[in-house]
């Protein structure tokens, strides 16, 4: 994320009615996303003898690449996988299918890939960016949807990659598109991200308490930035589940498995309807 300016965004798809349990997928259809990366590919590994087909092992290498734009940054380790099961809760309470989980999950990891082509200068600047190298930063949503484009199992995930920086008021990058324009798993994405950047310290900030990062996410939702509803639900299932389960970000093996442990319970998360 780059939370240099704090921007994301999204379009789509439905959750329940205040109050009512939410009907989720059965617990098979997603749990297994939640496994750490490395775990699902070696089971896929075994369950195939050993036979990856070259899509599974070129996936393999585009997560591991998105793995890889994370360790550039020491203070971002665990940012891929602690998005990756924050959306996937999301998506459960949201009633998402499958398709649009696996799609969420893969998109914890792959969302930033196309920083692979930022140089460090502009990366890990700690200051303020001039004109033509925040251009350069914008880039990596393109970039990452070009990366990943021939792959048909990433098909889902494009959306994710290009729009997770675009605005409810269309002030946003790179395609400017406002409201449900924005594809809904995108919006989704986009507050996952930020939350995670804002408890986390980068470069150019320190890690900020959750509180003030709630505080910071509800004063953009009210410049217009965010989407209200995908916002009041991740403040509910903050409330409910996020805050009990994940911890500061250097214990993110722990905290991972907590919040793992607690979507078992996503079943009676009452969620609102997001069109």
């Amino acid at each position: 994320m780059d939370a240099r300016s704090n921007r994301r965004q999204v379009s789509g798809a439905r959750i329940r009615t205040l109050g009512k349990p939410v009907a989720v997928c059965t617990e098979e259809s997603w749990l297994d996303l939640l496994k750490p990366q490395r775990e699902r590919l070696a089971e896929l590994d075994a369950a195939q003898d050993g036979e990856l087909s070259s899509d599974d092992e070129t996936e393999g290498l585009l997560l591991a690449l998105g793995q890889a734009v994370e360790q550039r940054d020491h203070t971002m380790a665990g940012h891929c996988e602690r998005l990756a099961f924050i959306a996937v809760a999301m998506g459960v309470v949201m009633g998402l299918g499958r398709t649009s989980l696996l799609a969420l999950y893969r998109g914890g990891y792959l969302h930033d890939v196309g920083k692979v082509g930022i140089p460090d200068s502009i990366l890990f600047r700690p200051g303020p960016l001039t004109a033509q190298e925040w251009m350069i930063m914008r880039s990596h949503t393109t970039r990452g949807e070009e990366i990943c484009r021939h792959l048909k199992s990433l098909r889902p995930v494009l959306p994710i990659i290009r729009n997770h920086h675009e605005r409810f008021d269309g002030s946003g990058y790179p395609d400017g598109l406002r409201g449900k324009q924005i594809p809904l798993l995108a919006r989704v994405m986009q507050i996952a991200d930020i939350y995670d950047a804002l408890i986390s310290p980068r470069c150019y900030k320190p890690a900020f308490s959750p509180a003030k990062a709630l505080k910071i996410i509800l004063e953009e939702t009210g410049l217009g930035w965010r989407d209200p509803q995908i916002v009041d639900l991740f403040l509910r299932l903050h409330k409910d589940v996020i805050s009990k389960n994940t911890g500061h970000p250097e214990e993110t093996g722990r905290s991972l498995e907590a919040l793992r442990a607690s979507l078992t319970t996503l079943q009676e998360f009452p969620a609102d309807s997001v069109a």
